[in-house]
């Protein structure tokens, strides 16, 4: 007696991937082309570090929705557990950097679900890009939330095209509250105070010219960067904390400069990308199967 046994041994579908990073942050960039219609299932399964190839969130670059709006490119971010964000600072850098080197383009007007960004390449020594990146302007809003089994906490709600809540620490450690920076912001990020999530920055105050924070970001946790929460983190110490209104923002990937000449104004960032690599990823076509 012969036994039929479904097999799902589907073919491999080739997606085309580069991988980038600004400061530690990083990204997958492919092309909308390829997404295949389900873009959070793609995110998770290629961010996974233990399973695929690993990164905080995937860069989309939309060619179709671009032209429909009079831009070259638009960009959809994903974060690594699928949700979808409205821009990253250095996410969107990493796509600057990849435009630089494959379609040798020094200025990009790259839209975004935050907003238009424009990034001009300032210094080119490929794969390392140092980018300037018009940020939008920043809207700083103190604010005490109240999040269970802490307490009330301080700080500032901050849009810079996405959302984030700031803190002003003292300790080396970036602890708050009784929390390690970690676990503060995960409970901020998730609380539903911020029915969308919020992203969460533990900021310390070094001098007039320079702080250093942490990040916790929605949708992936602890990141070693943000173009964003580097942006947010600047703008609150500016607003909130009277420092110069040009900052060296040092995260645990490294350091970003922030220009923001007034509170009405377009903040500028400046900082690094780098290409790593670029390749193929599989994924499982199960639109067959084999019977034996």
């Amino acid at each position: 007696m012969k036994r039929r046994i479904e097999i799902n041994a589907s073919r491999l579908v080739s997606i085309p991937f580069v991988k980038a990073h600004a400061c530690g942050n990083d990204f997958l960039i492919l092309e909308e082309t390829v997404a295949g219609g389900d873009h959070a299932a793609l995110a998770r399964k290629l961010c996974s570090r233990n399973t695929s190839i690993g990164a905080d969130g995937i860069e989309f670059i939309d060619r179709q929705s671009a032209r429909r709006d009079n831009l070259e490119f638009f960009l959809r971010l994903f974060n690594a557990d699928g949700s979808e964000a409205e821009l990253s600072g250095n996410g969107t850098r990493c796509v600057a950097a990849w435009l630089a080197h494959s379609e040798g383009l020094r200025e990009a007007a790259l839209g975004t679900q935050g907003g238009v960004r424009r990034c001009r390449v300032i210094q080119a020594n490929d794969p390392v890009y140092l980018i300037e990146s018009e940020m939008g302007v920043p809207h700083v809003m103190p604010r005490t939330i109240e999040i269970p089994g802490i307490g009330a906490v301080d700080g500032a709600m901050v849009d810079v095209g996405n959302p984030h809540f700031v803190l002003f620490v003292d300790r080396e450690d970036f602890g708050a509250h009784g929390s390690s920076w970690q676990q503060l912001g995960a409970a901020i990020s998730t609380s539903p105070l911020f029915p969308q999530g919020t992203n969460v920055e533990f900021v310390r105050v070094l001098s007039a010219d320079e702080i250093t924070f942490r990040i916790y970001e929605r949708g992936c946790g602890p990141t070693m960067s943000s173009g964003t929460g580097t942006c947010a983190s600047s703008a609150a110490a500016m607003v909130l904390r009277g420092t110069h209104r040009e900052l060296t923002a040092i995260a645990e990937g490294g350091s970003q400069r922030t220009v923001w000449p007034a509170n009405d104004a377009i903040m500028q960032l400046t900082g690094p990308a780098e290409i790593v690599c670029q390749g193929n990823a599989f994924q499982s076509d199960p639109t067959a199967a084999v019977t034996i």
